[in-house]
């Protein structure tokens, strides 16, 4: 299946939809459907187009983390940007018992994608169990044939909002740039708090509208088994990364420039990128050429939702 104009329409406005309702109220049920079909399906069609690569999600930039991860994993950095890596490092690395307590625990990433996220915080705490979870078919399918080892990194085909485990079954719950697309943000924080062990800690990382964040509080404390403990702004390093990934001469641009595409094309797929992974939110300003080719409806203009943070959030379960 394609993602036909019906299908972007159906996503698009159930993004706005969803993140520009204050009061958080989940959407009907036809609604939720419609959104959550034409999410599978462009994700579907992304993992079967895409080639793998290091854009995962916008990423974020902070030098103290990149000495960190190196001393992990030596080499990180030579073969991609390596932002999109450092929010999964923070992920973990925030959480009160940091990386030395993860050995040994089950670890669950919802809105996995295909996967490549949790491949790489596989490396960085081996010797815990990892299990990935998405909405996407494909997505899935392609993580299980590229990156599947056993109890060690498994993925498994699921609904945010209904997730297939056990109650009390999961150490760590993680969920990266992926709950702004979801109909009902109070359903999926109550499974995580089923799955989660007392103890257990959900570390849940987006980008906010002002309506969605007043959502994501309100929705939040009406959960008792779940108890806040952080909430830090990240927007600066993400601003940081989404930034440097834009700068010429970035690996970004140096992949783009290897792709056999003629200038035109080249400028037309780095403005697409750059919308998708967070450019209107650093503040991206497009070039002269995508502006005019904008106007006559080649190419999309600067439309969005207007976010205004990105955060990491962590609870502990009850």
């Amino acid at each position: 299946m394609t993602a036909t104009p019906e299908i972007m329409t159906a996503f698009t406005s159930g993004l706005k939809d969803i993140n520009l309702d204050e009061a958080g109220a989940p959407r009907p049920g036809q609604k939720a459907a419609g959104m959550k079909s034409a999410s599978a399906t462009i994700y579907d069609m992304a993992a079967t187009l895409s080639g793998g690569g290091d854009l995962w999600n916008w990423g974020m930039y902070d030098a103290r983390l990149v000495e960190e991860i190196r001393a992990l994993v030596p080499g990180f950095g030579e073969w991609t940007d390596g932002f999109s890596e450092q929010l999964y490092f923070l992920a973990l690395r925030d959480l009160p018992g940091g990386l030395d307590e993860l050995a040994g625990r089950d670890v669950l990433e919802v809105g996995c994608g295909m996967g490549e996220g949790l491949n790489f915080l596989s490396r960085i705490v081996p010797e815990a169990r990892m299990t990935g979870l998405d909405l996407s078919p494909r997505a899935i399918a392609r993580g299980t044939a590229t990156l599947a080892r056993g109890s060690a990194l498994r993925f498994v085909h699921g609904d945010a909002e209904d997730l297939p485990f056990e109650d009390a079954s999961v150490d760590v719950l993680v969920n990266i740039e992926s709950s702004h697309t979801y109909p009902d943000l109070g359903k999926f924080l109550r499974e995580a708090a089923r799955v989660l062990r007392p103890g257990g800690h959900l570390s849940h990382i987006d980008v906010f509208t002002r309506q969605r964040y007043a959502a994501m509080g309100k929705t939040a404390a009406e959960i008792d088994e779940l108890e806040w403990t952080t909430d830090h702004d990240i927007s600066a390093e993400v601003r940081a990364a989404v930034r440097r990934r834009m700068a010429q001469g970035s690996h970004f641009r140096k992949k783009l420039e290897r792709q056999r595409l003629n200038p035109l094309m080249r400028q037309i797929v780095a403005h697409s990128q750059i919308l998708m992974f967070g450019g209107m939110f650093a503040g991206y300003q497009p070039n002269s050429t995508i502006r005019a080719l904008s106007r006559i409806g080649v190419v999309p203009w600067m439309s969005g939702l207007p976010m205004e943070s990105y955060r990491h959030q962590v609870a502990v379960r009850r």
